[in-house]
């Protein structure tokens, strides 16, 4: 495989149309043409993730992270950004990066916090809205079942746990051809009417190139006429954040510990305690402050991120707690998702979970 084809069916998974705007996802360092001889997971990459690349004949580093987050003026190597990039690129190792587009994912970090913690019910904390596109058509009456199936091959029509979704109106089109036109029915130069369905459809906005190459293969016309509308509508399955339920109420201490032993963390820093039973918990992988509001709004008993600053413990304001687990531990499982999903996509060359510990944090 080449690496272009190992990217293909991470942005299947994980579609980097949906990475957040500040962010720098996707292929950092490489030619995407060039052959895969093996591929190194890692959540961060540093010059010891490259290097244990090499130790391990791999040319391809797939990073949770990305090394490169803003631009890069000068190689130099006068930091450990441009140590890293530079020693990557003198050993011919690409590195690509998922970060956020892999946050926003319903089967990503935060399933996989939800996953450790045993959490059922589970659903996206802030649904994202700018995901949802809506394809209208006219077709032939005849055609009709051919175009649909063609739409919903290309994953058009799937709504949350339904496929297939689509709404039809039947009605009569018509249409004159000029003298260059090549009509399938009807002839050029005269108008006709031709009994058709309004088929409608909605779909991820990051497939719009597929649904219309399917629907202009499929549909007989010369001139295909459709629609295409950006919706409001929230995405349940598409965003930042997830909450769920734990099966039975649990002490807050007993949980706060449950946190600390489940993601081996020197300490887990939380707000004031509430003196009451935690059921509906809120989490976010990695630096999550901005969410506080919303997991306070969805009912939370518990929200659990990273990186809060001294003042954002103040915003529970004794509504829910708050729990600081780390950014590394909140995310420390990340690559394994990465690794489990390719195992069962790539059999053709090696597959390696980094041993590199790359946590720049230490506890006493």
């Amino acid at each position: 495989m080449i690496i272009q084809e190992v990217i293909s069916l991470i942005e299947d998974f994980a579609p980097i149309k949906y990475a957040e705007d500040f962010d720098n996802v996707g292929l950092l360092v490489g030619d995407s043409s060039a052959e895969v001889k093996g591929a190194l997971i890692t959540l961060d990459t540093l010059e010891a993730t490259v290097e244990e690349a090499i130790s391990k004949d791999c040319n391809l580093i797939i990073s949770f992270h990305p090394i490169i987050f803003s631009g890069l003026k000068k190689l130099t190597g006068r930091d450990y950004v441009e140590r890293t990039v530079l020693k990557a690129i003198k050993n011919d190792i690409a590195i690509y990066a998922i970060h956020t587009a892999l946050d926003n994912q319903y089967k990503g970090v935060n399933d996989m916090i939800s996953e450790k913690l045993g959490l059922v019910n589970r659903k996206i904390l802030i649904p994202r809205r700018d995901s949802i596109k809506k394809l209208t058509t006219f077709v032939p009456a005849k055609n009709a079942e051919e175009v649909r199936e063609a739409l919903f091959k290309a994953n058009g029509g799937s709504i949350g746990n339904y496929d297939n979704c689509s709404f039809n109106i039947s009605g009569k089109g018509s249409f004159k051809g000029n003298e260059v036109s090549n009509p399938v029915i009807g002839e050029k130069g005269k108008i006709h009417f031709e009994e058709e369905i309004q088929i409608g459809i909605t779909f991820s906005s990051h497939l719009e190139s597929k649904i219309l190459k399917n629907l202009f293969i499929a549909h007989p016309y010369e001139e295909v006429a459709y629609e295409i509308h950006s919706l409001e509508n929230k995405n349940q399955h598409l965003g930042m954040g997830m909450i769920g339920e734990l099966n039975s109420p649990a002490d807050e201490k007993n949980f706060l510990n449950h946190l600390k032993e489940t993601f081996t963390t020197g300490c887990v820093r939380h707000s004031k305690l509430l003196d009451k039973p935690i059921k509906k918990v809120a989490v976010l992988g990695g630096s999550g402050a901005f969410a506080i509001e919303n997991a306070r709004a969805a009912g939370a008993d518990i929200f659990i991120t990273a990186d809060l600053k001294y003042h954002d413990f103040y915003k529970a304001e004794e509504k829910l707690v708050l729990a600081d687990i780390g950014h590394y531990e909140s995310e420390q499982f990340t690559k394994n998702l990465l690794y489990s999903f390719l195992s069962k996509k790539i059999s053709s060359f090696a597959l390696i979970l980094a041993d590199t510990n790359t946590n720049p944090i230490h506890y006493l």
